[in-house]
């Protein structure tokens, strides 16, 4: 499982590992991993171009230790201050390894701004001529975009093609949440030191990272971090596997309550999720039942209510709902509920928190910023607070679905989904991750692991199924048995 801790908490390990290790210790530590991950993405070191960008703080030193190991083995290492003052260890180690600094442009309006009137044509020249270019503009304490001489600079490297390399964060992301305000880097690397930082992983900081590598430098963190990401061998001790003795009944009955008149397709969707999630059985109970039937004659369906349908151990309702009555009566059940879709307009946190069994809500940012009254464009950007406060408002476990799904609950760390594909954006999707989510609910699963289990195989169907190309939701669908097999190996 893949870890990702707030900046106080990485704080608070470094300063302990400062107290009990000689001076330097981790920026050594740090800048030697920084350095072979530049030199792996530069075709041949010796005489390649290499820029610095470096800010005051230790992100900067980092990555002028960084340029003095590069520069040793032959490469040409320019650093750029950008900040009010750079590492003066730093700065010292790159000139004895016959490195160069170069005066940064300066800033409009500050006085105190390095540079000169020719700065920024020099500095600007020397990015754009670099076979690589590394980011230690700010740290991960850095707050807001990119101050204008900084944001010229990388502009001038995105614009000439260059390669660029975060050190620890792309400058401009929120560490601790993904946000941006402002202009940010956006990485083709992140080198990240000690342990992942959630804005690493959490949209839009997560789009800016590039591929991600993460450097030991001797951290010791708490057991239980701020954020994770399940991987194949955590979903694979999740996921239900029959025994020799069950049957249908005793591996669960999934109820779903979907689709309408004018969305017959909901439910047959849901019902394709739910069947290919681990559960024995699927009793459906709506309107569509001819067009489940037809696709799904395995399907167990009822006219309804659902109270009148049949035991379940777990119910989804929602997709494709419309004005369908039903919400109330699955609510007021004694089993585990998912609520998706049209089951969440106008849902009560009370009614919520006085269920007896443990409820799931499976917004996207859209019906999230309805329940939480705001506007959508926020949610999207402050994913991380939104779903922890749902979480909390609701007494539920939420899955935030999105370009980074989030699935919290009201106490513990956040967990994010690292699998999926820009294509699942597709009309449906939603609707077989609530059918395979509440399978999984029904087999068994806590709602914490059921639901960050069926995002993530969502998201890995989702990838089988599209192959870089357009998909349909029933082709995610039809895509989960391969997933499955997959994490298991």
């Amino acid at each position: 499982m893949r870890t990702a801790y707030r900046v106080e908490t990485v704080r608070a390990a470094e300063a302990e590992a400062m107290a009990r290790l000689p001076e330097g210790t981790l920026m050594r530590r740090a800048a030697a991993g920084l350095a072979v991950a530049c030199a792996g993405l530069l075709d041949r070191v010796y005489g390649a171009r290499v820029v610095l960008l470096v800010g005051s703080g230790d992100n900067g030193g980092d990555a002028l230790y960084a340029g003095a190991l590069l520069a040793r083995r032959g490469a040409g290492v320019t650093a750029v201050p950008l900040g009010r003052r750079a590492h003066e260890g730093g700065l010292a180690a790159l000139a004895g390894a016959g490195g160069r600094v170069l005066a940064a442009p300066e800033d409009p309006g500050d006085p105190a701004a390095p540079g000169d009137a020719a700065a920024p044509d020099g500095a600007g020249e020397a990015v754009r001529r670099a076979d690589l270019v590394v980011d230690g503009i700010t740290g991960i304490g850095g707050r807001g975009g990119l101050r204008p001489g900084a944001a010229r600079l990388v502009r001038a490297a995105r614009e000439a093609g260059v390669p660029l390399v975060a050190v620890d964060l792309p400058s401009g992301v929120d560490a601790d949440t993904g946000e941006v305000a402002g202009e940010a880097v956006r990485a083709d690397a992140t080198v990240t030191f000690g342990a992942y930082k959630p804005g690493l992983l959490i949209d839009p900081g997560r789009e800016r990272t590039g591929a991600l590598r993460l450097v030991g430098i001797g951290l010791d963190l708490p057991p239980e971090p701020d954020l994770e990401a399940l991987q194949h061998r955590d979903v694979a001790r999740l996921l239900p596997v029959p025994a020799a003795e069950s049957d249908k009944y005793r591996r669960g009955v999934v109820g779903i309550v979907a689709g309408s008149a004018r969305y017959p397709g909901a439910a047959v969707l849901a019902v394709s999720g739910a069947l290919r999630g681990g559960a024995g059985a699927v009793r459906y109970v709506g309107p569509a039942a001819d067009a489940v039937l037809a696709r799904h004659p395995e399907t167990l369906v009822h006219a309804g209510p659902p109270a009148r349908a049949g035991r379940v151990q777990a119910w989804v309702i929602g997709p494709g709902l419309g004005d369908t009555p039903g919400v109330a009566d699955v609510l007021g059940s004694d089993v585990p509920v998912l609520v998706d879709a049209d089951g969440l307009r106008h849902l009560d946190p009370a009614a919520v928190r006085a269920r007896p069994a443990p409820t799931v809500l499976t917004p996207h940012a859209g019906e999230a910023a309805a329940l939480l009254g705001t506007a959508r464009e926020d949610v999207e950007a402050r994913r991380l607070e939104a779903v922890r406060e749902l979480a909390g408002r609701f007494g539920a476990v939420v899955l935030l679905k999105g370009s980074t799904t989030l699935v919290a609950r009201p106490a513990g760390p956040v967990r994010v989904n690292p699998t999926g594909t820009p294509w699942l954006a597709t009309a449906g999707s939603g609707d077989v991750l609530s059918g395979l989510t509440g399978s999984l609910l029904a087999a068994g699963l806590a709602p914490h692991d059921a639901a960050s289990a069926g995002a993530y195989l969502h998201g890995l169907a989702a990838r089988r199924a599209a192959h870089g190309a357009p998909v349909a939701a029933y082709d995610v669908a039809e895509a989960l048995p391969g997933a499955w097999r997959d994490v298991h190996g």
